[in-house]
């Protein structure tokens, strides 16, 4: 949700090309063609994504780079911090890897805060051509300065050491992600897909939208959905309004097993109350 804007901040005009679940909420190489225009900057991309969880296939950044390569004055920034987090078979492909031809006009960033829990530490980095890198440099050196010395030791050993811990937290977090969908799929009016990358699940929650509470108040959106929640069953979501595409809502299972029983629980007893 927060890329707009940063475009916005930095005087660029953010373009939305909606994906939705038919789609997998997936870019297609037709919506991107249709987009660029001669004042396009950049290519956003997500992958694994926050909040769908939808991981792109190599062949799928593949068929999106061709698209690329008509349009020389566009960049891509490819958005991975999510990578060790891939499910059912799915593999992370950075689109640099699958776009030789683009990595002199790209930009992956990346962090630790997901893959080594060092959120609070806000330590990222981003890795793309010389000319870039430098001017990025010399822009970071008159805002945020650098990083604190302790988090850049810390990512040294996080980012150079033995990967045990990433790679068990993706198991880990597939199996709570399965266990998440299976319940979420008993409340009335979710629509739950697939579990395929990062730790959330994204149900649509259509089938909720126009029902009436006990306090007898229309559901009337995503939002509506999220204080309905909220008040009735204590827990707490993020609608898809946020991120530009509702009726949907944005569920993370980076969290233990007890509390997403005790949390679906609760979802599937207050849905079951709407008229």
């Amino acid at each position: 949700m927060s890329y707009p804007d940063i475009v916005v901040v930095n005087d660029g005009v953010p373009v939305i090309v909606t994906s939705d679940a038919s789609s997998g909420f997936k870019l297609s190489p037709q919506q991107l063609e249709a987009a660029i225009t001669p004042k396009t900057k950049w290519l956003i991309l997500n992958t694994p994504n926050n909040p769908t969880g939808a991981v792109y296939s190599r062949r799928e950044l593949s068929e999106l780079g061709k698209f690329l390569e008509r349009h020389p004055h566009v960049w891509l920034m490819s958005d991975e911090i999510y990578e060790h987090f891939v499910y059912n078979g799915a593999t992370h492909v950075s689109p640099v890897a699958a776009i030789p031809a683009l990595q002199q006009r790209s930009l992956i960033v990346n962090g630790a805060s997901k893959g080594y829990s060092m959120t609070g530490w806000r330590l990222g980095y981003g890795a793309g051509p010389t000319q870039l890198v430098d001017a990025i440099t010399k822009l970071i050196t008159q805002t945020t300065t650098c990083p604190s010395a302790i988090s850049q030791a810390a990512a040294v050993e996080a980012f150079g050491g033995i990967q045990d811990a990433p790679h068990h937290a993706g198991k880990v977090f597939q199996q709570r992600g399965k266990l998440m969908r299976e319940l979420l799929k008993d409340a009335q009016g979710f629509e739950v897909g697939e579990l395929t990358g990062a730790f959330y699940l994204y149900p649509s929650v259509a089938g909720l939208v126009g029902r009436t509470t006990p306090a007898g108040e229309v559901v009337a959106s995503d939002v509506a959905v999220v204080k309905f929640l909220i008040e009735e069953a204590k827990v707490a979501t993020l609608d898809g309004s946020a991120y530009g595409l509702s009726p949907h809502l944005r569920f993370s299972f980076a969290t233990s097993e007890e509390a997403i029983r005790e949390g679906c629980k609760r979802i599937v007893r207050a849905c079951a109350a709407l008229s």
